[in-house]
């Protein structure tokens, strides 16, 4: 079964493109032709620069897919990602029509390839939001803790939680993609002793050795975040977050994005995170980082954009 490279690492450098799509029947066509070159533009780029790694992923929001196939099914779980509100925080839903995330070694790779998208597009769609990731320090995201542990190691393990199987056979291959920009608030962040961050993000800064269960809290990142199925396994997304900053602006953020075989586990994290979980609890990390964005893509697999009509 073949996927878009929704397993991939997160890579040094990577461009998040969100677009709207100002629909009518030409504009359709032009994006259906988009479509069906998408692999063989990417073919293209490694092609050209075969030791940069580049890759993109291509998604669809719920309002795009219901506009451009209203005569087909749509993917079980795709729907607009409707608010968590919950009683301090909030994950806002912002919209979304077309979603591109392009990982490279080199920042160049990824400029070009997200200029050659916006070329291709640039008479059909709306730009929506634009983020330029980068690697930091060890992987570590911009408050400093290590990111991405707790993702599937092996990447027969990362397709079972990031790849639809035959539950959905119709779009097996595929993936929900969820997107979120997080602004931090650093002054604040930085004001707190390492053993309070710790216990906040619920692993040791300096090595990222797990907390015990006993220095925990019971609102620290990797608890709220931690779920089972009614068998007590435990559940799992593929997260390939990067940092990105305007120091410049005192803008510093990380631009969370999660693949799963079923957003149904995202969402329960994120309803773990801002409403609280079943005992209360809500993400401590929430007091000094903020979403303004919150989009909900599918991400189909290739030969259904090769097929597309």
């Amino acid at each position: 079964m073949k996927y878009q490279d929704v397993t991939k690492s997160p890579c040094e450098n990577a461009y998040f493109l969100v677009f709207n799509l100002t629909y009518s029947p030409e504009n359709r066509d032009t994006l259906i032709d988009f479509c069906n070159n998408f692999s063989g533009l990417i073919r293209s780029m490694r092609t050209r620069f075969p030791e940069l790694e580049t890759s993109c992923v291509m998604g669809f929001g719920a309002n795009a897919w219901a506009t451009l196939f209203p005569n087909q099914p749509k993917p079980k779980e795709l729907n607009t990602f409707k608010e968590i509100k919950g009683d301090t925080y909030t994950a806002v839903s912002t919209p979304g029509d077309l979603f591109f995330h392009i990982r490279a070694l080199k920042v160049s790779a990824c400029y070009e390839l997200a200029s050659i998208i916006s070329q291709k597009l640039k008479n059909i769609v709306t730009p929506v939001d634009e983020v330029h990731g980068f690697r930091y320090f060890d992987g570590r995201s911009i408050i400093g803790f290590v990111d991405g542990t707790e993702n599937p190691e092996y990447e027969d393990e990362r397709a079972s939680y990031a790849v639809i199987g035959n539950e959905d056979p119709e779009f097996a291959g595929g993936s929900y993609a969820f997107v979120q920009k997080y602004i931090h608030d650093m002054e604040a962040w930085e004001k707190q002793p390492l053993i309070e961050q710790e216990k906040v993000i619920g692993r040791h800064k300096f090595n990222d050795v797990e907390l015990t269960d006993e220095e925990k809290e019971p609102g620290s990142h990797n608890v709220v975040t931690n779920i089972q199925d009614e068998n007590g396994e435990d559940l799992k997304i593929v997260r390939a977050n990067m940092p990105f900053s305007n120091p410049s602006k005192n803008e510093y953020g990380t631009y969370f994005i999660g693949y799963a075989r079923y957003f149904s586990t995202t969402n329960r994290m994120l309803e773990n995170m801002f409403a609280g979980t079943p005992e209360g609890h809500t993400d401590k990390l929430l007091k000094f980082s903020t979403p303004v964005t919150g989009t909900l893509f599918f991400v189909p697999s290739p030969e259904f954009l090769d097929d597309l009509a």
